[in-house]
């Protein structure tokens, strides 16, 4: 093992967090929680990320369709236990089934907030600035 200090999650982490999310996401799809606000919303996994001892998996998720996101990330949480029954057949081999926690996915809007930022008029005549002194 290498002692480097680097920070953020290892390869293991991002592997069996790719895992847990496809096993997660199929799950989801075959529309087994019995829950009206999980029901009518089309749930999307967009990352999961392992604890360090594989044994916590927080789902990062964007329910679209719905009314109100939190309440369904309320509802998944709440569903956990049964999710984690569900998902385990696709993922035998792990050696602790983890627990799950769900988080509303808010990537995408910080993604909007971004390009809204760099198409204002202050950046464009920020960069402006910066090419005419290039010259």
């Amino acid at each position: 093992m290498s002692h480097s200090s680097k920070s953020g999650p290892s390869q293991r982490m991002l592997r069996v967090g790719e895992q847990v999310r496809h096993a997660l996401s199929e799950t989801l799809q075959r529309g087994e929680i019995l829950d009206p606000l999980i029901e009518m919303a089309v749930i999307s996994v967009s990352e999961v990320r392992m604890s360090p001892d594989l044994k916590i998996a927080t789902a990062f998720v964007s329910p679209l369709g719905a009314k109100d996101p939190d309440a369904v990330v309320e509802a998944l949480n709440k569903h956990a236990k049964f999710v984690r029954g569900r998902v385990s057949p696709s993922l035998r081999q792990m050696k602790y089934m983890p627990e799950f926690r769900f988080r509303l996915d808010t990537s995408y809007d910080n993604f909007q907030k971004i390009n809204e930022l760099l198409h204002s008029p202050e950046v464009a005549r920020d960069l402006a600035h910066d090419d005419e002194g290039e010259k």
